[in-house]
């Protein structure tokens, strides 16, 4: 695959304890494309993506060897900035986990913590930038000081979504995004991916191989804590090199 990786992985292991999560991991993400990874429950793929960002570090026994480069550098060297590293690579969660604020305190808050912006206009122009680029703005700019758990489902997980983009992340990570949600508000969620592909990294973990098929560019197949195969989502669904891969995509176990 001919491109510059956004996001690299060299011998990656994973060890919860003495379990072994992730096994030797060697794989190239590229920049401004959806990048899903699939596998059965339980293979470790959200350990993989929590790895882009250390989220693991906040687990207990963990140890990680191996090297993981985000343009080039290291994050798991001993001077990396997490919190810099966590404005930089932003994530979505399964269900939207929005605060029990306001809309508008939602997203000022992660302006406020990692002390971005001071000034209000500016605070403001963001917000609506945030909005307009998941497509709430209209719907939601008279509603700006509601509580944000009054929203719906579909509109509390852009909103997330929005609150990672305001920090301006060079990486999206989205773990099954559209779990909680419906069929309709699914394939919204799905058509944003698409929009916002234009100028993000993204990486969505997924049960839903059909949702995988429709919104990436590259898959990725874990399988007991290995990556057996990675390639253009087309490739890899319709002519996977692995049989492993093409049982499991078939429907033959997981």
């Amino acid at each position: 695959m001919d491109f510059t990786a956004k996001i690299e992985t060299q011998h990656l292991n994973l060890y919860y304890g003495e379990f072994r999560a992730l096994e030797d991991v060697n794989i190239k993400i590229p920049d401004r494309n959806v990048t899903a990874m699939i596998g059965p429950s339980g293979c470790g793929k959200s350990t993989m993506l929590r790895c882009f960002n250390r989220m693991n570090d906040l687990a207990e026994q963990i140890k990680v060897e191996g090297k993981i480069f985000i343009d080039g550098k290291d994050i798991l060297a001993p001077d990396t900035d997490l919190i810099f590293l966590r404005r930089n690579v932003g994530m979505v969660f399964q269900r939207p986990n929005v605060f029990d604020l306001s809309i508008l305190e939602n997203l000022r808050f992660g302006l406020r913590i990692h002390r971005l912006l001071s000034k209000k206009d500016e605070i403001m122009a963001a917000i609506q930038g945030g909005l307009e680029h998941v497509g709430l703005w209209d719907e939601l700019k008279d509603k700006l000081r509601k509580n944000a758990r009054t929203l719906t489902l579909e509109q509390q997980q852009r909103l997330c979504i929005a609150r990672v983009l305001i920090l301006k992340p060079q990486v999206v990570l989205l773990d099954e995004p559209c779990s909680a949600l419906d069929p309709i508000s699914t394939l919204r969620i799905e058509e944003l991916l698409r929009v916002l592909r234009e100028d993000y990294a993204m990486v969505i973990v997924t049960h839903n191989m059909q949702q995988a098929a429709r919104v990436s560019d590259y898959t990725g197949f874990l399988y007991l804590g290995k990556l057996i195969e990675f390639g253009e989502t087309n490739q890899v669904f319709t002519k996977p090199h692995e049989k492993l891969t093409e049982n499991y995509i078939s429907g033959h176990f997981g």
